[in-house]
């Protein structure tokens, strides 16, 4: 039985296909397509980061991000729901989540100058090392790898979940999750391990829609799924590089 922790590659999709009815090889997903749609679903996301990055510094106050944030969430859930929108959800989702994490990182960097860069590049940097583990087999997705990687992912979700539904009734959360102390920083370390080891299940879970003969927008769900699991690589990076510059 296939497992991911991210909910947009579930086990249900391409469980469906199994093996899609077409003669053109040309409807049928390849790792090349979708490549491709992640590339250009990361321009979309950076040229929107761009742009409210740059409107965080000249006005030097902090750009409204709860607006993309929710708008990111509903697309993210139409395109978790009817993977067949996908084509044109998942472009939406990357410019809604772009415009957050744009005003994001601006506040970060005018706190902790040159930590946005340090992100993006062990965000990228993260990415391309499981990829060539991935592809040359040094790590390899088992069923036990799996169900570790998604227990784990639930535990961590449910204790953000937790914290902030503290917060939200006036409660001090749960504290040590954003402390800058050894505690802290030992937790945003194993989370960031986790998030990473997601990437190698989205990597297997593609891998899987190919040797399956899933259909074409596949290609644009997987991508967006990838997108998912990097955006929150990236946010998780951000906030350990931050702990460790307050210490």
């Amino acid at each position: 039985m296939m497992r991911t922790a991210n909910p947009a590659l579930n086990e249900k999709t391409f469980g469906d296909f199994g093996g899609y009815a077409t003669e053109d090889r040309s409807e049928l997903m390849t790792l090349q397509g979708t490549v491709f749609k992640t590339g250009y679903l990361l321009v979309v996301l950076v040229a929107a980061g761009a742009f409210t990055w740059a409107k965080t510094y000249q006005a030097q106050a902090i750009e409204p991000v709860l607006p993309w944030l929710i708008g990111g969430l509903v697309f993210a859930l139409i395109t978790v729901f009817k993977p067949t929108a996908s084509p044109y959800t998942a472009p939406v989702y990357a410019a809604c989540e772009g415009l957050a994490l744009g005003a994001i990182s601006a506040i970060f960097e005018q706190m902790y100058p040159g930590i946005v860069v340090q992100a993006v590049g062990l965000t990228f940097g993260t990415l391309g090392a499981l990829l060539i583990a991935y592809t040359s087999r040094l790590i390899k997705p088992t069923e036990n790898f799996k169900l570790g990687v998604v227990a784990a992912t639930g535990g961590i979700m449910l204790l953000y979940l937790v914290s902030m539904v503290m917060n939200m009734f006036g409660g001090a959360g749960i504290g040590f999750i954003h402390s800058s102390g050894p505690f802290g920083i030992g937790f945003s370390v194993v989370v960031v391990i986790i998030a990473a080891l997601n990437l190698v299940l989205d990597f297997d879970f593609i891998e899987t829609g190919v040797e399956r003969g899933a259909p074409k927008y596949m290609e644009w769900y997987a991508a967006f799924g990838l997108l998912v699991t990097l955006v929150w690589l990236y946010l998780e990076i951000l906030r350990l590089l931050s702990k460790l510059r307050d210490r």
